[in-house]
């Protein structure tokens, strides 16, 4: 019989944010339409609800593709995939015009300017909070998987 290691490695990845894409989804539904305002938010959100599955799917394929050489543990290597998403997503987000860049801040659609110190903070926070969801959920999933 055929384990299939690569498999159960990207259903584990994809586990997390099958769960949680569904609530943001419905927080941005609520802020849109209930709370009406006024930012095109379904621009820039269905694309990335496309792309976030197969991307931590695929990224913890990478793990254990990489694991036997490396010896990194799921929570640094989760910890740094933050790093492949900004970059990767702020070029898809520029050259769709949903994103500009400006001097000392970002604007998304045209109609909210964030300054890039609060990006920075936050992106600190999300290289974090990447690090204890792989580290915590994933890890788990790869050792319940028995892939770990």
């Amino acid at each position: 019989m055929n384990p299939h290691p690569y498999l159960r490695a990207y259903l584990a990845g994809v586990f997390v944010t099958t769960l949680v894409l569904p609530l943001i989804l419905t927080a941005f539904i609520v802020i849109r339409l209930v709370l009406q305002v006024p930012i095109p938010i379904e621009r820039g959100l269905i694309f990335p609800m496309a792309l976030v599955p197969l991307g931590w799917g695929l990224w913890n394929m990478l793990w254990l593709a990489s694991h036997q050489r490396t010896h990194l543990a799921v929570g640094v290597h989760g910890a740094v995939f933050p790093f492949v998403l900004v970059p990767s997503g702020t070029l898809v987000a520029h050259s769709l015009g949903v994103l500009t860049l400006g001097t000392t801040s970002v604007t998304w659609f045209s109609a909210c300017s964030v300054p890039y110190a609060f990006i920075a903070v936050g992106f600190c926070f999300a290289v974090a909070a990447y690090y204890l969801v792989w580290k915590y959920i994933v890890g788990f999933l790869n050792r319940t998987l028995g892939i770990a």
